[in-house]
């Protein structure tokens, strides 16, 4: 059994443009100990999924589905048994530290305040694990720094901060979502090889949500590929990587910079995402796709394997894709 079963979740948002629909139709499981990356565009879908199964989607979201965790069904639970279930065996690291930290409170103070709550541990005692944590994801001076205020930690050092919360209770499965967003390239190694580090240490399991594939290649097992809120291929890392099979994942591929690769001109997926109020009745990446069929427009590819512990959701054959010619394209060639 997974340590984390999501089957068929679906978010929606109701606004005033009408029903937004953000995750459709998702199923993915986390083993214990495993890596597990999402990536996809910036509205993909990525971070409402796990704010679902957080139980932390805004008050106009509603989430459908089903989420267990060792078996015991945590979507849209009741908030006791949530705060049970976050404070203990699932934590989440957020994108932007700055907004995620309290301004008022002084670092010790923030993270004494979950061991005190959650454990019941002694103010002193709480502070006293809060600064040993604080030293295990490598602040320096930690006993020190741990009385300062979240805006005196430098952008790294607030990651850094944020890690050490979420870790605090020593949970079965952590959530980073974009733990690397704004931190500059040597920055990044480092909270990757720390987070790598402390899941080694801690035997956890880790959801990766980012949009640097970069990150995925050296961090995770496996990899699921959003777009439009729905996934369009799932596999382990290095043969998706190696032998792209969905257009949208070949495109992102596309798109990384190589140093080994001559010339100045990025390669780009042309268009926009889709609007979400009022998708596409077929594929939602139809429009933006070269190798869309006439069917892509009104039939909606259904998520299916092809290989072992791979699937996609495309109407177009695999070959076609790894050969890198349209349909079109190919039946006019000589």
């Amino acid at each position: 059994m997974a340590l984390l079963d999501i089957k068929d979740l679906n978010v929606t948002f109701a606004t005033n443009d009408g029903e937004v629909h953000a995750v459709n139709g998702i199923n993915l499981s986390l083993e214990r100990g495993e890596t597990l990356g999402i990536v996809g565009e910036s509205g993909s879908g990525k971070s409402q999924l796990a704010f679902a199964v957080m139980g932390l989607l805004a008050r106009n979201g509603r989430a459908t589905g089903s989420v267990s965790f060792d078996g015991q069904q945590i979507l849209n639970a009741p908030l006791k048994t949530l705060n049970r279930i976050r404070a203990e065996h699932i934590a989440m690291i957020f994108q932007d530290p700055m907004t995620s930290l309290n301004p008022y409170m002084r670092v010790s103070d923030q993270m004494a305040e979950s061991l005190m709550l959650h454990h019941g541990l002694s103010k002193s005692a709480a502070v006293a694990d809060a600064i040993r944590m604080l030293d295990a994801v490598r602040i320096p001076d930690a006993a020190g720094r741990a009385r300062l205020y979240p805006h005196e930690f430098s952008g790294g050092m607030r990651q850094r901060v944020m890690i050490a919360m979420a870790l605090l209770c020593q949970p079965e499965v952590l959530i980073a979502d974009e733990p690397t967003t704004a931190l500059d390239v040597t920055v990044q190694a480092q909270i990757m090889a720390l987070l790598a580090e402390l899941q080694a240490e801690l035997g956890m399991a880790m959801i990766l949500i980012t949009h640097d594939l970069g990150v995925v290649a050296g961090s995770c097992e496996r990899v699921a590929v959003m777009y439009g809120g729905r996934i369009r291929e799932e596999g382990p890392t290095g043969p998706i990587f190696a032998d792209p099979t969905h257009p949208y994942t070949k495109g992102l591929l596309a798109a990384i910079p190589r140093v080994d690769q001559k010339g100045d001109r990025l390669s780009a997926i042309p268009g926009s995402p889709p609007n979400m109020s009022n998708p596409p009745p077929g594929c939602a990446f139809c429009p933006r796709c070269d190798f869309a069929l006439e069917c892509c427009a009104t039939e909606r590819p259904v998520l299916t394997g092809f290989a072992p512990g791979r699937t996609r959701s495309c109407h177009v054959a695999i070959d076609t894709v790894r050969a890198g010619i349209p349909d079109t394209e190919q039946e006019t060639a000589p």
